[in-house]
């Protein structure tokens, strides 16, 4: 089972997935996390690109490009060959974020995003995704409070707002794949409805 989490900056996700992965495995299950960008050595070097705070005159079309770089790179050489070998993957965004922010976020023709994006990811389309969904004012406060700044970070409060409904139109859009957990819950509790919708998707 391929299941990506997605969400707006502040929402929590990696710290969910370490506990989710731990849960998984000791369950028995074969868990493999991953990133975005990231997860392969060629793809922390475009991260590292793609998140430096020198690189403010990046244009969005090379921002979407360098996204869809790293990916096609995880997918390849990282997600298919677990999914294949009958492993769960988690993976801390995907494709859907490329639609949020720079589609919505940058407002984006949507169209010619998906075909990019498509090409990027050989259509390999997640079991399910977890939106971890919270008020952009809470998710940029978390942000600001701990952690490193990045150059994706420093932009105005209405590209923010963009980027949420962005992602509450793709629920909207494929709502099969989709499960909504309300990130402003207490981290706890919030793990616990993330346990209970894989684990009974898994055993469906």
């Amino acid at each position: 089972m391929f299941i990506t989490f997605e969400g707006p900056e502040g929402c929590g996700k990696t710290s969910q997935i370490v506990q989710l992965a731990e849960t998984l495995s000791q369950a028995g299950y074969d868990v493999l996390s991953t990133r975005e960008p990231g997860g392969t050595q060629i793809g922390d070097r475009i991260r590292e690109v793609l998140l430096d705070l020198h690189n403010t005159d990046m244009h969005n079309r090379t921002e979407i490009l360098l996204f869809q770089a790293s990916r096609a790179q995880l997918v390849e050489q990282v997600i298919r060959p677990h999914l294949a070998k009958g492993g769960i993957v988690l993976c801390d965004r995907y494709a859907d974020s490329t639609i949020a922010y720079q589609g919505y976020g940058y407002k984006t023709d949507l169209e010619l995003l998906r075909g990019i994006v498509n090409f990027a990811t050989g259509r390999l389309v997640p079991d399910l995704t977890v939106l971890l969904d919270l008020r952009v004012e809470i998710g940029l406060q978390r942000r600001a409070g701990g952690g490193s700044w990045n150059r994706l970070d420093a932009l105005e409060l209405a590209f923010y707002e963009r980027v949420r409904q962005g992602y509450l139109q793709l629920v909207r859009i494929e709502p099969q794949r989709w499960v909504i957990i309300n990130a402003e819950q207490p981290p706890e509790q919030v793990q616990m409805n993330i346990r209970e919708v894989v684990l009974q998707r898994l055993a469906n």
